[in-house]
C-alpha cells in the first residue's frame, strides 16, 4: 500500500536526462519502504530493521591495496583505512560520517566510499561508525562523531597522520554532524585546527521548509519534501502530526523569524536558481505548542546554519557540493554564503543533474549509478588531494 501512496509524488524534471532510471530506483526503493511498513505491521521485524539491512548491502570484496582494522574510539567504532604504498612523509586524515538521518547507515554501508577515498587520494581515512536512533536518542550521534574526532586529532601520528591535515566530511545528515563537529572544535585550543570540513548535500536548517529547492524538488527522487520532514522528525522521536504545521512555518517564534531571516531567506538565494517555478510563500500563525514540542530543531547541533556569527567566522575552509534537484539544494547554497560573507573559502561543487543520493550511489557503479554522482566525486577527490 505503501507503494502505491508514494510513487504519484515522484516528480521527475524533464531536464534530467537519466528520467526512467531514476523512476525506476524511485519505485524500487519505495517498494523497499512499503515492504519494510508491512513486515511491521505483521509483527515480522521492525522497519528500521529491514532498511538499515537494505542500505548495508553486499560488502566489497577485500582490498588489496589498504590496509583495513576495526577499531574503537573510546566506546565509538570506527573501521580505518590505510593505503599500503609508500609514503615519505605524514598523510592527510578524513573523518567520515555517513549520511542516514541519524536512524541508517553504518561502516558496512559506506565501505565503498571509505575505500574509494582512501585509494584515491592516498589517505587515512577513519569511517565513524556512530550510534544510531531510536535506540541511542539524539544527539548521541554528534555527541560520537565529535568524540571520535577529537580522540583521532590527539593520536593521528599513531596512523601515519600529520594533525595538522585532518579534514572532517559527510553526505547528507553525515553533513550535518560534519558541520556541526566544525562548529564544536572552533574554540578548542588543546587540539590541532581542522584542515577542511567536506559537505555533501547537507541538511542544515528546519526554519524554513519553503525554499526555492523545497519548492521545485518537492517530489523529486530519492528525498522527497514529506519524506525529509517525516525522517527528521523520527530522528528526534517527535509526533509525525506537526509536519504541516512546520511547512506552513508556524513552528518559528517572531523573535526567531527577525534573528534567522538574516541567515535563511529566499532573497539570499541566486536568482538562477528561481527560475523553475518558485513561487514566495506565506508564514501561518505562530503556534507556541508546536514550538515547545519540536525546540530542538533551532540548535545548531540540528541546524547548523543558524549558528552564531562568531563561531561561523573561525570555521575551517569548506567544500560544499549541492543538486539541482535536491530539496536540501539551497541549505548549501545559504551555507555557503554565510561561510563567505565572513573571509572562509569555499569550494562550490553543484551537481546540474544531481539528486540526493547521487555521489553514494555512484561508487556502486553498474545500473545503479548516475553520470552527476561520478562528476561529484572527481571533484570531491580533486579538493582532497589540494588539502
Amino acid at each position: 500500500m505503501a507503494f502505491y501512496y508514494e510513487h504519484p509524488k515522484a516528480e521527475i524534471p524533464h531536464g534530467f536526462s537519466q528520467r526512467q532510471k531514476l523512476y525506476v530506483f524511485h519505485y524500487i526503493l519505495n517498494f523497499g519502504f512499503g515492504l519494510a511498513k508491512f513486515l511491521e505491521k505483521v509483527g515480522i521485524t521492525s522497519e528500521v530493521y529491514v532498511l538499515r539491512t537494505a542500505m548495508d548491502g553486499i560488502p566489497p570484496l577485500k582490498d588489496k591495496h589498504l590496509f583495513i582494522k576495526d577499531l574503537r574510539f573510546e566506546k565509538v567504532k570506527v573501521r580505518i583505512y590505510q593505503p599500503k604504498m609508500s609514503t615519505t612523509g605524514q598523510r592527510r586524515g578524513i573523518l567520515y560520517f555517513h549520511g542516514g538521518v541519524g536512524r541508517f547507515g553504518s561502516i558496512r554501508a559506506y565501505e565503498r566510499t571509505c575505500r574509494y577515498f582512501a585509494k584515491k587520494t592516498n589517505s587515512v581515512v577513519v569511517s565513524v561508525g556512530y550510534r544510531l536512533a531510536p535506540e541511542h536518542p539524539y544527539p548521541t550521534q554528534f555527541e560520537d562523531c565529535l568524540t571520535a574526532t577529537i580522540h583521532f586529532m590527539r593520536t593521528a601520528q599513531d596512523y601515519g597522520v600529520d594533525p595538522a591535515r585532518i579534514i572532517i566530511c559527510g553526505d547528507s545528515s553525515g553533513g550535518t554532524l560534519t558541520a556541526a563537529v566544525a562548529q564544536a572544535l572552533v574554540n578548542r585550543r588543546d587540539l590541532p585546527k581542522l584542515r577542511a570540513q567536506i559537505l555533501i548535500y547537507p541538511f542544515l536548517q528546519c526554519v524554513d521548509l519553503n525554499l526555492p529547492s523545497y519548492q521545485q524538488n518537492n517530489g523529486v527522487p530519492i528525498l522527497l519534501k514529506e519524506r525529509t520532514i517525516a525522517l527528521g522528525l523520527k530522528y528526534l522521536n517527535k509526533d509525525l502530526s506537526v509536519m504541516e504545521a512546520i511547512f506552513n512555518g508556524s513552528h518559528v517564534p517572531e523573535d526567531l523569524q527577525l534573528k534567522y531571516q538574516k541567515w535563511v531567506s529566499p532573497d539570499y538565494i541566486p536568482h538562477e536558481f528561481k527560475t523553475r517555478g518558485y513561487q514566495p510563500s506565506t508564514t501561518h500563525p505562530f503556534s507556541k505548542e508546536i514550538y515547545t514540542l519540536i525546540k530542538p530543531v533551532f540548535d545548531p547541533v540540528f541546524s547548523p546554519l543558524l549558528a552564531e556569527d562568531s563561531v561561523i567566522a573561525r570555521l575551517p575552509e569548506a567544500f560544499i557540493l549541492t543538486c539541482e534537484f535536491d530539496v536540501l539544494r539551497d541549505d548549501g547554497l545559504l551555507y555557503k554564503k554565510r561561510l563567505e560573507d565572513h573571509g572562509i573559502k569555499v569550494t562550490w561543487c553543484h551537481l546540474q543533474e544531481g539528486f540526493h543520493g547521487t555521489v553514494f550511489l555512484a561508487l556502486f557503479g553498474g545500473v545503479i549509478a548516475f553520470r552527476s554522482g561520478n562528476k561529484g566525486l572527481k571533484k570531491i577527490v580533486n579538493f582532497l588531494r589540494l588539502m
